[in-house]
C-alpha cells in the first residue's frame, strides 16, 4: 500500500437498543427499527402473556430483578439507549427504568400513547383502582363486562352478585370463584362492530376497563356509547416525567438525532409519513 493510500474505514458497530414493551406501539417501533443495520433491537417482555405475539427482533422474556438488577442489564449488555413503550398502567417498570437510566447515564424515552377522552353519549364513571372499580358496580346485580388483565379480574369474586364476561388471551385459571361467568378469548385489535356484537349478545349493562388509549382495544368504548353502556375507568397511574413521544415515528426520529447521521432522521421521517 502506498503511503498516500488510505485505509479502508470499519463501519460502526450497531446501536444496541433496550426497548421495552408489551404495546401495539412497540411492536411498531421494533417494526421500524428491524431492517436498519444500524441499530441492535433486544425487546424485553414481562412474560405475563403466556404466547406473546411474534416479534420482528429479538425478545426477552421476565423481569430484571428491580432497579438495580435493571441497571446491571444496562451495563452488561453495553445498552445504548431504552425506550419505554410499556403499558400505561406498567408504572412500576417505567419507575425502575427512570432510575436505572439515572443512574447508569444511558438516554431514556418514553413511547407514551395519549389517553382517551370522552365525547358525547359516553358514560365514563373514573375511579382510582380495581377495588373502587368493584364497589363503583353497586349492590344490585349487573351483567359486567371485564376488560382487564386475568389477574384483576381476581378481585371481583368480592363481588358475586353480578355476572361477569371476561375477555382475555390467556385462559382464566382457575376460573373465577363466582356463580356466573363467560369466558371469551381474543387478542386485539377488536373492532366496534365485534364489540357491539359482544357487547349486545351478552346483555351487559356495564363494562369495566383501563383508559389504555390507542385504536387497538378502542372498539368496547365505541360500542358502549352506541348502546347508553356505563364505563367504569380506571383512572392511569403516576408515570415518572421524562422525555417522551408520541408515536413510533417520533421516536425513531429521537434515535436517529441521538445516534444517527441527520439524513438517517430524513429516512425516518419519511417512513413515517
Amino acid at each position: 500500500m502506498s503511503p498516500s493510500a488510505s485505509a479502508p474505514v470499519a463501519p460502526d458497530p450497531p446501536v444496541r437498543l433496550l426497548l421495552l414493551g408489551g404495546t401495539t406501539e412497540a411492536r411498531a417501533l421494533a417494526t421500524r427499527l428491524a431492517g436498519r443495520g444500524e441499530y441492535d433491537v433486544i425487546l424485553s417482555l414481562a412474560g405475563r402473556t403466556e404466547h406473546p405475539a411474534p416479534q420482528p427482533v429479538p425478545v426477552r422474556i421476565g423481569g430484571f430483578g428491580g432497579v438495580d438488577g435493571l441497571a446491571h442489564h444496562l451495563r452488561a449488555e453495553g445498552i445504548a439507549a431504552v425506550v419505554d413503550a410499556t403499558h400505561p398502567y406498567a408504572a412500576r417498570m417505567s419507575f425502575n427504568a427512570a432510575a436505572a437510566c439515572a443512574a447508569t447515564g444511558v438516554p431514556l424515552l418514553a413511547l407514551r400513547r395519549a389517553p382517551w377522552t370522552p365525547i358525547a353519549g359516553d358514560r365514563w364513571r373514573e375511579v382510582a383502582d380495581v377495588p373502587e372499580a368493584v364497589a363503583a358496580l353497586g349492590a344490585a346485580p349487573r351483567r359486567v363486562f371485564l376488560a382487564l388483565g386475568r389477574n384483576e379480574v381476581r378481585a371481583f369474586e368480592a363481588a358475586p352478585q353480578h355476572a361477569f364476561l371476561v375477555r382475555s388471551v390467556d385462559p382464566v385459571e382457575p376460573p373465577l370463584a363466582v356463580p356466573r361467568a363467560d369466558y371469551v378469548l381474543g387478542r386485539g385489535p377488536f373492532g366496534e362492530r365485534e364489540d357491539h356484537d359482544l357487547l349486545k349478545s351478552h346483555g351487559i349493562d356495564a363494562i369495566v376497563a383501563k383508559n389504555s388509549g390507542g385504536s387497538a382495544t378502542y372498539g368496547k368504548m365505541a360500542a358502549a356509547r352506541a348502546l347508553g353502556i356505563e364505563v367504569v375507568l380506571i383512572a392511569r397511574p403516576s408515570v415518572p416525567q421524562v422525555e417522551a413521544a408520541a408515536s413510533p415515528a417520533e421516536a425513531e426520529a429521537w434515535l436517529d438525532r441521538r445516534f444517527r447521521a441527520p439524513s438517517h432522521g430524513a429516512a425516518g421521517a419519511e417512513r413515517g409519513a
